[in-house]
């Protein structure tokens, strides 16, 4: 190990609905960290985070959280207060990025094709069709595809899970114009773009899904995607084009829906922007990077040595 920092602190689990995926991720994190060299000390993260850092003492810390409080703003916020340097987006970065609709204003903004979107209460969405079928419903400030429902044209009526009194997922909904096709996805690194995937959900499960993303053979891979070129590129020149216009930092990822069979203004859109991708054994981040012939080590090196404050 080289470099500006010895002492890593891996920021894991938290509060969000995303939690045990953060463990996994930050279990993979801290274990390659370790064998590069680096003195690595795991915090699970909750309220008393502060709290926590002030007695360990790190010279960098890890984010390896998913979701709410972690991938938001909020954390980063605080590690600025406190004045540790940490790896991904800063404060506004994340932030904007968290929130879909906000993220896909920039997006545009910047020239980034995006579906067609409204924002809706829960209630609103679970009472009738707040678009004409097919759409997808999803939380508006979530990731791993948690809360995320197809509306298909054959369905008479919303999602009544909506309603339940166990929604844990806030009462603001994004409806989006689903668009077919395949989903595809290309992470940067720093200030350069790597390869694109083609996602494929394993048979039985409809769409990219959290089980899709996370379970053991939930998905297969093809890397590079099978896509023309000129695509293949157009989408690389848009995730960087993505990356920074929302002011993201280290790592990000974009992810993309792409229909061959259109030729209208939505053959081709951006859904998101992960400025926290997943680090398991199934991510995507770590695959794209070692088709780019970095291994897991050098990627998680990389990573604590890009951080810094005032990102």
């Amino acid at each position: 190990m080289s470099g500006e920092y010895e002492h890593v602190a891996v920021l894991l689990g938290g509060l969000s609905a995303e939690r045990e995926v953060s463990l996994a991720s930050g279990k993979a994190c801290a274990d390659s960290l370790e064998a590069e060299g680096y003195k690595v000390t795991r915090i699970d993260v909750g309220a008393d985070l502060a709290e926590q850092l002030s007695k360990v003492k790190p010279d960098v810390c890890f984010n390896a959280l998913h979701g709410r409080w972690g991938e938001d703003g909020c954390v980063q916020g605080l590690l600025e207060t406190m004045q540790i340097p940490y790896t991904h987006s800063g404060v506004l970065a994340s932030a904007i990025a968290m929130h879909k609709e906000h993220a896909k204003l920039v997006f545009a903004e910047a020239g980034i094709p995006v579906a067609e979107s409204k924002i809706v209460t829960r209630a609103q969405a679970a009472k009738s069709h707040v678009m004409e079928p097919p759409y997808v419903l999803k939380p508006v400030a979530e990731g791993s595809s948690v809360g995320i429902f197809i509306v298909r044209e054959d369905h008479k009526h919303p999602p009544q899970e909506l309603t339940s009194s166990n929604w844990t997922l806030g009462d603001e909904i994004m409806a989006e114009r689903f668009i077919p096709g395949k989903e595809l996805t290309c992470a940067v690194m720093g200030d350069t773009a790597l390869g694109v995937i083609d996602i494929l959900p394993a048979e039985g499960l409809g769409f990219y899904d959290y089980e899709a993303k996370y379970a053991p053979g939930g998905s297969k891979h093809v890397l590079p995607a099978q896509i023309s070129p000129n695509v293949y590129h157009l989408i690389q020149k848009l995730a960087l084009k993505a990356h920074n216009a929302l002011g993201c930092r280290g790592v990000s990822r974009a992810d993309f829906r792409f229909d061959e069979n259109s030729t209208g203004n939505d053959r081709l859109v951006c859904l998101e922007v992960n400025t926290q991708p997943g680090m398991t054994e199934t991510s995507l981040v770590p695959e794209l990077a070692a088709h780019a012939g970095w291994t897991f080590g050098e990627l998680m090196r990389w990573m604590v040595e890009d951080a810094s404050c005032n990102r």
